[in-house]
């Protein structure tokens, strides 16, 4: 099943925090709520938080009582300004919450709307606003396989792959992007191995990317982060793949902590490294990673494993939650456009502008 959708005027999402215990259905009616989830982590994965918040504009817009276009305008920037801030880092966010903003403008710039909004044009908003959330979330599944497919292609039979955090379907509306890749590789039946980095402090790559990789039947060992270098050493490791939460024009890569390491000691070690990055992530406005704000989590996250206390009381503690990696470490950059390669200011911005055609080509034949 998805990881986020609506349903019965609703934003319905697999609460991840739970997994792989429980496996629980959270659902929420306010924008209030659902930005706190994402905060909270119920929901997370840069294209799964992207589609979230895109289905909380929808819902922002149903639950308004506005009356005229200003009201309804304000409703929808507040919105927006809330759900932006939930997380500062997965640029998916910020982009879905303007695409359906801009949905809205666009109609209520039209002349056929009134300026004091009659019931049946606040509908036919809020119908044009949803049904741009379910098409950003069915663009996500589609842009995803595509990916994976790409991917699949420069992973040879038999690998040994090391992968940080979680990237599949939980990460995603669904497949998912660098496990995505691992997906169709095991379809193809390439007979492939993960090495799962734990990803310390959250542990997406224990909780989640296990428990994803386990029910897909796919070869995997779970490792701790810190033994990704003896095997890479050893010649245990044949490609390094990790997703991105934002991607800047030259090419430097945003994803979770740890994975600046893994790239560094890949190259010493001559281990190909890509990254999977819908280009939805990638960030042109920014030239470079030294741009992109990393986002500071609660110390708790670091000074405990659920409720039970591992560090000496009082201690200090700083705890990112994503570093950032320059692009000489980096192979090539999977998109659902291909893969791109150096130089990655050219091949990034020439993905950017065929998934961009792609998804306007998609708008219109909607209607």
């Amino acid at each position: 099943m998805r990881s986020v959708f609506w349903e019965e005027n609703k934003v319905k999402l697999i609460d991840q925090r739970l997994l792989p215990a429980e496996f629980v259905i959270a659902e929420f009616d306010d924008v209030d709520a659902i930005a706190n989830s994402i905060t909270e982590m119920y929901v997370r994965g840069a294209p799964a938080i992207g589609a979230t918040g895109a289905y909380a504009m929808a819902l922002a817009a149903h639950n308004s009582s506005a009356t005229n276009r200003d009201e309804l305008l304000h409703d929808l920037r507040t919105a927006k300004s809330v759900l932006d801030a939930a997380r500062p880092t997965a640029v998916n966010l910020s982009w879905a919450t303007a695409r359906l903003l801009d949905v809205a403008t666009n109609i209520m710039l039209d002349d056929i709307v009134s300026d004091n909004l009659e019931s049946d044009e606040l509908d036919e908003i809020r119908c044009a606003l949803l049904a741009e959330a379910e098409a950003l979330a069915d663009e996500d599944v589609e842009s995803n396989r595509r990916m994976g497919y790409h991917g699949a292609e420069v992973i040879p039979h038999g690998a040994n792959l090391l992968h940080h955090c979680n990237t599949g379907a939980l990460a995603t509306v669904d497949f998912g992007t660098a496990i995505g890749v691992i997906y169709a590789c095991h379809e193809q039946g390439k007979n492939i191995h993960v090495w799962v980095d734990e990803t310390r402090p959250r542990l997406q790559g224990a909780r989640l990317t296990a428990w994803e990789l386990m029910r897909a039947e796919i070869s995997m060992h779970l490792i701790v982060d810190s033994a990704s270098g003896h095997l890479m050493r050893t010649g245990q490791v044949d490609v390094v793949i990790f997703g991105s939460d934002r991607t800047a024009a030259n090419g430097d890569v945003c994803n979770k902590i740890g994975t600046y390491n893994l790239a560094v000691c890949a190259k010493e070690n001559g281990i190909p490294v890509y990254a999977v990055v819908p280009t939805s992530t990638v960030d042109l406005n920014l030239t470079t990673g030294d741009e992109i704000p990393i986002e500071e989590r609660p110390a708790e996250e670091v000074s405990q494993i659920g409720l039970r206390e591992i560090a000496p009381a009082d201690v200090p503690i700083y705890n990112p939650a994503f570093d950032v990696t320059p692009y000489r470490y980096i192979t090539g950059i999977v998109t659902e456009e291909g893969i791109c390669y150096p130089p990655f200011t050219e091949s990034l911005r020439k993905a950017k502008e065929k998934a961009d055609a792609r998804v306007e080509q998609n708008r219109l034949e909607r209607g």
